[in-house]
């Protein structure tokens, strides 16, 4: 198996795939967020808690973590009233990837492009 660093920084949706299921995948989560903070290698998603948000959180870091290989998640849920985070990291580039989705509002951004396009 590639170490997270030796992973490629891109999408292995094709572009039909990802418009399909943008809301219940990162741009999806992100749109969601209360608060975004940049960290060195991602972006800490702050969320209020809600009714159903955990098992939308768990689809969305599932679909992900087969499509975007190269992102690394780590959960924080503390007490019932406690706000949610969600860090997003990975290797080099990460950070400019969510960037972009973060910016630019989806995946129309210029790094979240399906893999099969890349060299297109």
């Amino acid at each position: 198996m590639p170490r997270m660093r030796d992973l490629q920084v891109a999408c292995t949706l094709s572009a039909d795939e990802l418009a399909a299921r943008r809301d219940s995948l990162l741009p999806g989560l992100i749109a969601r967020a209360a608060d975004r903070t940049a960290l060195d290698d991602g972006y800490r998603l702050t969320f209020a808690p809600a009714p159903g948000l955990l098992d939308s959180m768990a689809r969305a870091i599932d679909a992900e973590r087969q499509c975007c290989r190269f992102l690394r998640f780590q959960l924080v849920v503390e007490q019932d009233s406690a706000p949610i985070t969600l860090d997003v990291t990975g290797p080099a580039g990460t950070k400019e990837f969510l960037s972009d989705l973060i910016e630019v509002g989806g995946p129309e951004g210029p790094r979240y492009v399906p893999q099969s396009q890349e060299s297109a």
